[in-house]
């Protein structure tokens, strides 16, 4: 367990770089826009905040801490409260399982905090080593969610592609188990789509908010965001209605092959059963049955079943029975 809740502090230099900060108290001295990160897990996470940012309400802290946090945006006097959802890139878990990203912004200062971790926001934080990093607190929240929205489109994707490939698997070689690879994909599609669509809401909501950390080349970026949850809305509802397609065409294959393998056998019945008949009925061990001492009775009855088995045969394809 690390000693400190921090994960890091960086003090915006304006060029795209950033300053590391150890010392919450001294870094908030600076005149310059702040980036404080915390790990939710750690034992002090909610004291060492409350502590550091007294102006950060019980109630609002509290919301940051939940860990069920569903996406929202929330204005206060001191500060924004937003929750958003990523796609989950850590080992293990699954993508839908979206991870929560809990954000607190004032003007000069921008508090995250992660219960797992988020790809999304390691990228921004990276990009400041490369000095081609946000320069004011609204442009770290517009790059987080531009990178947290083009995660998400990677991921829907990812999942289309995986249901266009069952379309072909499904169209080429029908097989049981696809039912459970198609239910996997819809079900996928619905929890991602849980949380994107509560997600464009918010980030609609903050648009409109009169907040002055968001300048307009921000509020721009968040409207191409904003965009691609919209395109991600609706693809994933095409994925889901498509999943219903390709399951019912995946049932309607299996009930046709069965269909066939029974008729073939009802074909195979219906020409034995006479057989089965007269072969029975000629092989009862009692007196007065003909040909018994004749030596060319047998190939006689073997011959009248083959012409038994012809006529039917003529029969059913007269019928159109096969």
């Amino acid at each position: 367990m690390p000693e400190s809740a921090l994960i890091f502090a960086k003090e915006l230099d304006g060029s795209g770089g950033a300053i590391e900060h150890t010392d919450i108290e001294k870094s908030q001295n600076a005149n310059r826009p702040l980036w404080f990160h915390f790990d939710a897990t750690h034992p002090d996470a909610e004291n060492t905040i409350h502590r550091a940012f007294p102006d950060i309400d019980e109630h609002s802290l509290s919301a940051i801490f939940d860990q069920d946090a569903r996406p929202r945006v929330l204005q206060l006097d001191h500060g924004t409260l937003i929750i958003l959802r990523g796609i989950n890139h850590n080992e293990g878990d699954d993508p839908e399982d979206m991870v929560a990203v809990r954000l607190w912004i004032t003007e000069k200062c921008l508090i995250t905090l992660r219960y797992r971790k988020s790809k999304s926001l390691m990228d921004v934080a990276a990009s400041f080593d490369q000095k081609r990093g946000p320069k004011e607190v609204g442009d770290i929240f517009s790059a987080i969610c531009s990178t947290l929205f083009q995660h998400i489109e990677n991921g829907i994707d990812q999942l289309d592609d995986k249901m266009s490939l069952l379309e072909s698997r499904v169209l080429d070689k029908p097989d049981r188990q696809l039912r459970r690879n198609i239910s996997e994909v819809r079900k996928s599609a619905i929890l991602l789509r849980r949380y994107i669509s509560p997600q464009k809401e918010a980030i609609n909501q903050l648009r409109f908010s009169e907040v002055s950390w968001l300048n307009d080349k921000n509020l721009r970026r968040m409207q191409e965001a904003q965009d691609i949850l919209v395109r991600g809305i609706e693809e994933l509802d095409a994925i889901r209605e498509r999943s219903q397609v390709v399951k019912d065409e995946l049932v309607n294959a299996l009930s046709d092959r069965l269909n066939r393998n029974l008729y073939v056998l009802s074909v195979i019945t219906a020409v034995f059963l006479p057989l089965g008949f007269l072969t029975g009925l000629f092989g009862i061990n009692i007196g007065g049955m003909p040909g018994v001492d004749n030596t060319v009775a047998f190939p006689i009855f073997v011959s009248s079943l083959v012409i038994v088995v012809i006529i039917q045969v003529v029969l059913f394809r007269f019928f159109k029975w096969f």
